[in-house]
């Protein structure tokens, strides 16, 4: 019963990912093109207010020119993105969704996440992935055919090197340290690492390594099953402690638009919308990651005012 109760969600926490600071054809809104540090600043703050629990920025390093009409090549550093937002807001958290970790040395990820949890006042969330870019990995000479392998010793190395001991140590088959100090330190005891994606190996290593998971993709149908395995996994290599789940949800847009937001956007009244995001709370989601659909920046920060103040209390 007792490991049944850290699964419960109390209330259904709500994050997003920024607009602007990556612009992959997927998701990003026309006007964003256009968009910079002023129209992060102010959407940021929106997210403040409006009691979001994380904003989140994205990870790629170059990216080639067979995917660049697809993925564009605006992908802003999380690192300086988020410390840069961290100056402007009180209480949002600052999540790297995700952070290619394999495509640098551990001792040098920890230094850059240590002094943003640092000066954020312990704010940080790590998210961490694998990465899919092959040519981002040759180009920094990394194997991208072991990124998996390069990711669990990372996470291994990560542990060590921010946590509280000032001197981390760890010795494994691809990074070896031990005497070298790093400060500042976190501010958080214990920083939380989540992992993403969604592939058999990913859930395995969000379950077994990680403080939570952040799918990638996966449809509201296929969730179940995945949290299933995820509790399976943990509870058969029995790892404690509290474990966040996350989910990317539909698009939204609060109220009724007068413009052709798209058949899989969500839209409605503010209870019309919680009670269908509430059915991800019943399937065991503790944080739930939004995404709007926008015009504008101010039709943006309305829509996140508007979620905060009307939705959010019915979740």
């Amino acid at each position: 019963m007792a490991g049944r109760r850290r699964w419960c969600a109390v209330s259904l926490r709500y994050g997003m990912q920024l607009p602007v600071q990556s612009q992959s054809t997927l998701y990003a809104e026309g006007w964003e093109a256009e968009a910079g540090p002023d129209d992060l600043l102010e959407i940021a703050r929106a997210a403040d207010r409006a009691g979001f629990d994380y904003l989140a920025g994205c990870d790629h390093v170059a990216i080639p020119r067979r995917l660049a009409a697809a993925m564009s090549t605006v992908w802003y550093d999380p690192v300086a993105t988020l410390a840069f937002l961290a100056a402007a807001t009180e209480h949002v958290k600052l999540l790297s969704h995700v952070a290619i970790v394999g495509l640098r040395h551990p001792l040098l990820t920890a230094k850059q996440y240590a002094t943003l949890d640092h000066l954020s006042g312990g704010r940080l969330i790590l998210g961490v992935g694998a990465g899919h870019v092959q040519e981002e990995f040759e180009a920094l000479g990394v194997d991208f055919r072991q990124r998996g392998a390069v990711l669990d010793e990372c996470l291994d190395a990560l542990r060590a090197a921010l946590g509280p001991d000032e001197f981390p140590e760890h010795h494994g088959k691809l990074y070896d340290f031990e005497g070298l100090g790093q400060r500042p330190r976190p501010v958080q005891d214990r920083i939380p690492v989540w992992v993403g994606g969604s592939s058999p190996a990913a859930v395995r290593r969000a379950a077994l390594r990680g403080d939570g998971w952040l799918p990638q993709g996966d449809p509201r149908d296929r969730l179940p099953a995945q949290i299933t395995r995820i509790r399976e996994l943990r509870e058969e290599a029995r790892v404690q402690g509290p474990f966040t789940v996350g989910a990317i949800v539909e698009p939204l847009y609060v109220g009724t638009p007068r413009w052709e937001v798209g058949r899989r956007t969500l839209t409605g009244g503010p209870r019309e919308l919680a009670e269908s995001l509430r059915a991800y709370r019943a399937m065991g989601v503790h944080q739930i990651q939004v995404r709007f659909r926008s015009r504008s920046r101010s039709e943006l920060t309305d829509q996140i005012a508007a979620f905060g103040a009307e939705v959010a209390p019915e979740l």
